[in-house]
């Protein structure tokens, strides 16, 4: 019995010693994986803490830790309300990473914790409308018609097969007029969402209206000093818009990979972007790369010189209305323009209207002539399936899933991350949106919900 007691003590201190180590190890040296999870957890709930005033530990549960990696369950939060902040962790200890939230910035990771050098932004705020009693698109008044389409709509969008799992919001814009809207369970118009890649196209909206200012172009090559004295010099404005740059960059999620590095590691977003070398001849191979995006904003804020930090409410929000817009930037002051806009589903869709218009918002060109039609030209190395201005010409699925060929030839799409889609048909005037959480792994599609709504509004 001694024997076995002995050994009883002699195993209960290995393993204590060992799990003394591992903790140890974890703490002082945690893996990058579990960096990137307790960053990302952070990131996700500062944003919707601060942004969207919801729950910080419903928004753990629902948005990181339900849809994500294994190693997410276990990871705890701390909100700070005063100094506004958000640190996480793997049991809250280990790994911690802190993301922090200031005005006209949103919500701000910070890799290397110096969450007190990120400062606040003074915004440019959208003017509130001449009457809010208006109907949308000037106004908040999204009250339709009563008729048979307009019921079948409604319908359309009670369908939960359609509406998909996960929806948090689907919005009909027709004509001009929203026809018909939903919200999932703790959602509603008032309540902002993350774009993800969406945010994209509204780079390229930024970029637009720069070059109507005369102080981009978009054919203009020689774009950072870092590139100069290799083949990257080369690369132009254009080629970046048509993720046609050669770049490498893995936009592979899921694991420690470019875009998850890039995202929750680097202070400096676009300068790990550029800093990557040619993989291929440029112009003439698509990759399609969060990176590419963080590399144009940094070079649109460097046009702007000292106009960028309120550029965009200046040029673009402002001008649309799209008072909840919020477009967050990194620690090193870029905005994350390929993946951190939010907007409440409304103001999505105006920019989605503003699109539809050419560009024209009450009257008033804001982007160049022809420029949404360049935006919408296929992409030349992108086999048809990318445009020039940073959008999609298909939906989520196979190039030859038969759902995009039921729809309009001119159909065109923003899309997103976990389930994030626009859809754009000039020949109907018709916008769809659809947003939610809705991970690639369950194979929802949004095509049968664009093709059953403009069935019932064909003119």
């Amino acid at each position: 019995m001694r024997i076995v007691s002995k050994f009883v003590k002699g195993l209960a201190l290995a393993v204590a010693i060992a799990a003394v180590v591992l903790g140890g190890w974890l703490y002082l040296a945690p893996p990058e994986l579990i960096r990137v999870g307790s960053a990302y957890s952070a990131k996700i709930v500062c944003s919707n803490v601060f942004l969207a005033g919801r729950d910080p530990q419903q928004v753990l549960a629902d948005d990181v830790q339900a849809p994500g990696h294994p190693l997410l369950r276990i990871m705890r939060v701390d909100v700070d309300d005063e100094a506004r902040t958000v640190t996480a962790g793997l049991l809250g200890i280990f790994g911690t990473s802190v993301a922090v939230a200031r005005d006209g910035r949103g919500c701000t990771s910070v890799p290397d914790g110096r969450a007190e050098a990120v400062e606040a932004v003074a915004t440019v705020a959208a003017e509130p409308p001449a009457d809010p009693g208006a109907p949308w698109p000037e106004g908040e008044n999204v009250d339709a018609p009563n008729d048979a389409a307009i019921a079948a709509i409604a319908a359309i969008l009670e369908d939960p097969e359609l509406a998909g799992p996960g929806m948090r919001a689907v919005l009909v814009a027709h004509n001009g007029r929203i026809v018909g809207e939903r919200y999932g369970e703790g959602f509603s118009p008032a309540t902002p969402l993350l774009g993800w890649s969406m945010t994209k196209t509204v780079t390229a909206a930024i970029i637009g209206t720069l070059v109507k200012d005369g102080r981009m172009k978009i054919d203009e090559s020689g774009l950072l000093d870092t590139w100069q004295g290799d083949g990257r010099k080369a690369i132009s404005t254009a080629d970046l818009m048509a993720m046609s740059s050669g770049l490498e960059f893995n936009e592979d999620y899921g694991d420690v990979t470019d875009v998850t590095r890039m995202l929750f590691l680097e202070p400096d977003m676009a300068a790990f972007a550029a800093s990557k070398p040619l993989a291929g001849e440029v112009g003439k191979m698509w990759s399609y790369s969060s990176g590419t995006s963080l590399i144009l904003s940094r070079i649109w804020q460097h046009a702007a010189g000292a106009d960028a930090p309120g550029w965009p409410q200046k040029a673009l929000f402002g001008p649309l209305g799209m008072r909840s817009a919020v477009l967050e930037a990194d620690e090193a002051g870029t905005f994350v323009g390929s993946s951190y806009l939010y907007a409440t589903a409304r103001d999505w869709a105006r920019f989605a209207q503003f699109l539809l218009q050419d560009g024209v918002w009450n009257g008033q060109r804001i982007l160049p002539a022809g420029f949404v039609a360049w935006m919408r030209e296929a992409a030349p190395a992108s086999d048809g399936v990318y445009g020039r201005g940073q959008l999609w010409l298909r939906g989520p699925g196979p190039k030859d899933d038969p759902a995009n060929a039921a729809l309009p030839d001119d159909t065109y799409w923003l899309r997103g991350h976990d389930g994030q889609t626009i859809a754009i048909i000039p020949s109907r005037k018709l916008i769809v949106l659809r947003m939610g959480l809705t991970p690639s792994k369950l194979n929802y599609r949004p095509q049968a919900l664009v093709a059953a709504v403009a069935s019932r509004l064909a003119d």
